[in-house]
């Protein structure tokens, strides 16, 4: 087992006045960019709102999508940018920013290196939803990809001396008097500061727990329950918008189909269990829609069932592949029974009706034809191996594909697509790289993706 690793926020007393580049946001975007800005000899800073470290990266579980990386072909996958550039494209209605597509796809296999260079190995695939072929890279003890990211970064954190401070909060970005971004304002437990900085990264997460903004660009979806950690309301976006940068699909708000609600708190049932073979029932516990298609339409026919929710089933030998599951199970999320028809009895469906959906299922699966609906992908499994499983899930808002306007190079834009010297942005406050719909793998990517770039970018910037 290994040891528990332990991080302690620096003390506020030690924040200075001024640092070579400010990062706010802890999760995954900013401190890949504050480590890789460390490793090109600058001095970072970086700052969180919360209490908590690692933003809504926490709550990631599938993985990190790549093409064309050594983890593919040791798998026997042979891959290419092409593909998981069509298929990205193809999952976002065609509405993706090209220009950040192109580079995303082209660089993922790299910030897998990158990654394993800092011991951070995601050497087990698994896939989700939209995609043609398994290049969803997670650790190979099948953990959730968030939580593993957040400690392992943590670690490169400590061991580099990164500051990283808690509660602090930015209020407002500072220009000098040609716009240069030149610092932040910031409010902490001790009053207010102002930091000084050659340049400043925006990894600041997206507004999936700001129902107020959410609301105004997509009333439809008043009162919808999110997977967001409360600190996601979108501080970044309003800060770059108070200095004229451009935001962009802003009404691209993605509901992820599976949820668990029935408890206080919303669990994200990841994606992993449906691409290692679990199926979705409705209440009668009929199979009724292609479960990896894109997150969009699996919702669609989800909410098409009117409000009842749905049912994940699988097996063991599918929890087996998903150690997520431990966790939804120790906090009463699952339930189990010794054959099909007594999970349906448990779950309150009907046994026959589910007993023959599964029987179809794993003829669809031995003969790796689903003549019902399609599904071409996570089928490597039937459901077999007692005991058998169910989880109750419904749609909840997950993720803003919208954000501020940045070019390949994670310059922040304004609406005539001048750069604001000075300003750099990642991860999911960034918005039209997904399109109208994410593909689950795609955020942990992003975020070490353009924060590696980020981190490099702001580098080139102050050599000038």
């Amino acid at each position: 087992m290994a040891e528990k690793f332990h991080f302690v926020p620096n003390d506020l007393a030690t924040l200075a006045d001024q640092y070579d580049v400010v990062v706010i946001g802890s999760g995954a975007a900013g401190m890949t960019s504050a480590v890789q800005a460390h490793e090109l000899g600058l001095k970072p800073v970086i700052l969180e709102k919360m209490p908590k470290i690692g933003g809504n990266t926490n709550r990631a579980s599938s993985g990190m999508n790549a093409a064309e990386t050594e983890v593919q072909l040791n798998h026997h996958i042979v891959d290419s940018y092409e593909d998981f550039y069509a298929d990205t494209y193809k999952g976002g209605g065609e509405k993706n920013n090209t220009e950040l597509l192109k580079y995303f796809t082209e660089h993922s296999a790299l910030a897998i290196d990158w990654l394993a260079d800092h011991n951070i190995i995601l050497d087990d695939l698994t896939i989700t939803g939209g995609m043609s072929t398994m290049r969803t890279h997670r650790p190979s003890s099948m953990a959730p990809i968030g939580g593993f990211l957040v400690t392992e970064l943590l670690k490169q954190v400590a061991q580099e001396k990164i500051p990283l401070y808690t509660d602090v909060k930015v209020t407002e970005l500072i220009q000098a008097a040609d716009e240069t971004v030149t610092g932040v304002k910031v409010t902490t437990a001790t009053g207010e500061k102002t930091i000084k900085a050659g340049a400043v990264v925006l990894a600041t997460g997206g507004f999936g727990a700001n129902q107020a903004l959410l609301t105004k660009y997509r009333q439809d979806l008043k009162g919808y329950n999110t997977t967001n950690q409360p600190g996601a309301t979108g501080d970044g976006i309003q800060l770059a918008q108070t200095i004229g940068a451009n935001l962009v699909d802003m009404d691209q708000v993605q509901v992820h189909p599976t949820v668990q609600q029935d408890t206080d708190h919303a669990y994200l049932i990841g994606e992993a269990v449906r691409g290692e073979g679990a199926i979705l029932v409705n209440k009668n516990g009929d199979r009724f829609v292609n479960e990896l298609d894109t997150r969009k339409n699996v919702t669609a026919a989800i909410d098409a069932l009117g409000g009842t929710g749905a049912y994940l089933i699988f097996d063991q030998g599918i929890r087996d592949r998903v150690k997520a599951v431990e966790f939804y199970d120790h906090i009463g999320l699952v339930k189990t029974a010794d054959t099909i028809a007594e999970l349906a009895q448990t779950t309150g469906l009907d046994a026959d009706t589910l007993t023959a959906a599964v029987a179809k299922w794993n003829t669809a699966v031995d003969g790796h034809q689903d003549a019902d609906f399609k599904r071409t992908t996570g089928m490597d499994r039937a459901i077999v191996k007692a005991p058998f499983f169910s989880i109750h899930i419904a749609p909840a808002v997950h993720y803003t594909m919208g954000g501020v306007s940045i070019n390949h190079l994670t310059q922040v834009l304004t609406p005539a697509k001048q750069v604001i010297n000075g300003l750099f942005a990642a991860g999911e406050v960034v918005g039209g790289l997904h399109g109208n719909n994410r593909i689950g793998g795609n955020s942990i990517a992003e975020t070490v993706i353009f924060g590696r770039q980020a981190g490099q970018q702001v580098f080139k910037y102050l050599q000038k």
